[in-house]
């Protein structure tokens, strides 16, 4: 299962690791949002280790939506060494999300 991270505790646990983090933005009333949370998860499994995901509900929290200019969900952003890398915006297909994942490993 992803990790959840909030306003509280994004720094530690996204900015601050040691492993590159995905943190999918989602909101709970977005369908794609919803169609893509077990595939999140599934990735979470798989990727443990190696890639830290997390999920982050940019409908309950706004310092970090606002820092990172999230308008629309869901909204994929990849972090590495504490700096955004990539971004992808809308519910991609498991394997485009492999391809994207596999290239920071």
């Amino acid at each position: 299962m992803a990790f959840l991270v909030n306003d509280e505790n994004f720094e530690e646990e996204v900015l601050k690791s040691e492993i590159p983090v995905m943190v999918d933005f989602w909101a709970e009333w977005c369908p794609p949002c919803r169609m893509l949370s077990p595939l999140i998860d599934k990735l979470a499994e798989e990727y443990r280790g190696r890639i830290k995901v997390c999920k982050f509900n940019a409908s309950e929290a706004t310092d970090i939506t606002q820092r990172y200019g999230i308008s629309a969900v869901p909204t994929l952003i990849l972090f590495e060494n504490g700096n955004e890398v990539e971004r992808r915006v809308g519910a991609l297909p498991e394997s485009k999300l492999r391809e994207w994942l596999d290239r920071y490993l």
